[in-house]
This record gives structure tokens, sequence and C-alpha cells, in this order.
């Protein structure tokens, strides 16, 4: 998609962090925006923020837990702008059961995080995509995974965007075989600085009582690496350039690199796990690199 100017982007997720800059580099190319989340004195600030620069926005408060929430989104996003071009399933939240093994979870945080995380993006492809397919313009798709999704662990959230990865997957592959004038990205940042530590501000009373999202230790690690990761801003300009070139995997974190190199070539190479570099691992995310870039 090389064209932006006029046509229509919807963000989920839009109040703050990545989609708020999102919906932020969207309007600035001109296309009308719809902002949605679930924080909805949040989403009206954002709103109004950005048409004090005159920029065609709305904001739709959105669950994406509810499919008639999703339903409403795209209801409201077609009936106010008419034809949709780019989709951004980025609402996402980091929650994490601490210390406790898989096996160990309760099934309340499992559906909560697996619902907004996994059920949230699948609805939203389901609800989106048959009417981006319909009118024919040039579209993308673009869904907020995470590196956490292409690598081992991170316990509940892991799963969840390991599995939201394998569903872009398949959804680029299908629009591949069907010839469609849309592509699909899925965003794989590292740290970035936003509010995702604070995920449990928004888990609904009918999935458990609200919790610290890690252990005191486990909370100032995530903190402090999120505070000096890279800026939403930075994120935002390297997801449209993505767009503009149709890039599948966007990988906005070179740091990682090496880390990501070093798991696929363990897989290739058929050898038992090493587990004697984990503490050297962890270490070396506080230790500023040479070269500027960020984890």
């Amino acid at each position: 998609m090389k064209n932006f100017e006029g046509k229509t982007a919807v963000v989920t997720g839009a109040a703050s962090g990545i989609g708020k800059a999102l919906a932020h580099k969207f309007a600035n190319e001109k296309m009308q925006v719809v902002l949605a989340d679930v924080e909805e004195d949040a989403l009206e600030n954002t709103v109004k923020e950005l048409r004090q620069y005159q920029h065609r926005v709305i904001g739709v408060k959105t669950d994406v837990l509810i499919e008639e929430s999703i339903q409403e989104l795209f209801s409201r996003a077609s009936e106010e702008y008419g034809n949709i071009h780019i989709l951004c399933n980025n609402a996402g939240i980091g929650a994490n059961s601490g210390d406790k093994a898989i096996w160990e979870i309760e099934k309340h945080d499992w559906d909560w995080v697996m619902g907004v995380n996994y059920q949230g993006v699948l609805s939203g492809i389901q609800n989106f995509l048959p009417h981006m397919l319909e009118h024919g313009e040039s579209g993308h798709v673009v869904t907020t995974v995470s590196l956490a999704g292409l690598l081992p662990g991170a316990g509940t959230y892991g799963v969840s965007k390991h599995a939201v990865l394998a569903l872009t997957e398949a959804l680029n592959r299908d629009l591949l075989a069907r010839n469609a004038n849309i592509s699909a990205s899925v965003l794989c940042p590292g740290f970035v600085d936003t509010n995702i530590d604070k995920s449990e501000r928004n888990r609904p009373n009918s999935y458990g009582e609200p919790r610290e999202t890690l252990p005191e230790v486990g909370a100032e690690f995530l903190s402090a690496m999120l505070r000096q990761g890279k800026k939403p801003d930075e994120i935002a300009d390297i997801v449209l350039q993505a767009i503009k070139d149709n890039v599948f995997y966007i990988l906005t974190h070179p740091a990682w690199d090496d880390t990501l190199r070093s798991h696929f070539d363990n897989i290739l190479s058929r050898k038992e796990i090493d587990r004697s570099t984990e503490e050297e691992e962890l270490a070396k995310f506080f230790t500023p690199r040479e070269d500027g870039e960020k984890y």
C-alpha cells in the first residue's frame, strides 16, 4: 500500500502507547482515523488532541474481549468513513502470572490474556476483512505481536503472542493465495516505552481480581526496561515504512537480532537445550550498546 491520503485506518488500543503513535502517524498522512480503546477517558483525550490539528478522527470505545463491541467498531467506522483500508490489531495486555508454571495458572487468567491478545485479533480479522476484500481497494492489516511471539518463555503472554503470530502468518498466506489486494504484517517490537506493564488496570472483574502483573523484582525490571526502550513514535515510523514496502515481519529492534538468530540456530541444531547463558543474556539488557540501539 503506497497511498494513504483520504484512506481510512482503524487502530485498536489507540489511546496510548504504540496505538496512539500509529493514530498520530496515519492522521499526519491525511488519513481518516478511527481510534478504538477500552479506556474511555484516555480515548477521548487522544481524539481531542488529534482534532486540535484539524485531523479527521473519531473515537469508539471498544472492548476486544466482546465480539459485539468489535462489530460495533466496524459499523461505526464504515458508517462514518466508508471503505476501510488499514486495520491495526494493536490492543493487547501484558499480564503475567508471576512465578507460576504453565500448569498452575488459573483458567480466568488464561481466558483474559488469550481473549484480548488472540481472540480479539481474530475477531478483528473476521469482522473487517470481508469488507476490505469486497471493496477491492489496496489495504493492509498490521497485528501487534512482540518479540515474545518469536522467542520461548513469557508465560501466558508469550503463548498468546505465539498464537497471534501464527494466526497472522496464516492470514497472510490466505491473502496471497487469493491474490487479494490486501497485505499483512506482524509488528514484533522489543522493549517500548508504554504502559503495558500496567495492564492489570483493565482486567474485568469477571476475570479475577486485579493483581500485580509480576512479583516486585520482576515488575521493577520490566518497568526499567520499558522506560529505557524505544519510543512509540519511533515504532510508528517503522510501521508506516513497512506498510509502504510490504514487509511482513516488522522487527523494530536490531539489538535482538543475535538472540533471535541463536534461538533459531538452536532449533535447527537439534541439540540439548543450553541453560547456562540465561544470566548472561539477562545482564546485557542493562548494558548500553556502542551502536546506541535499544532492546
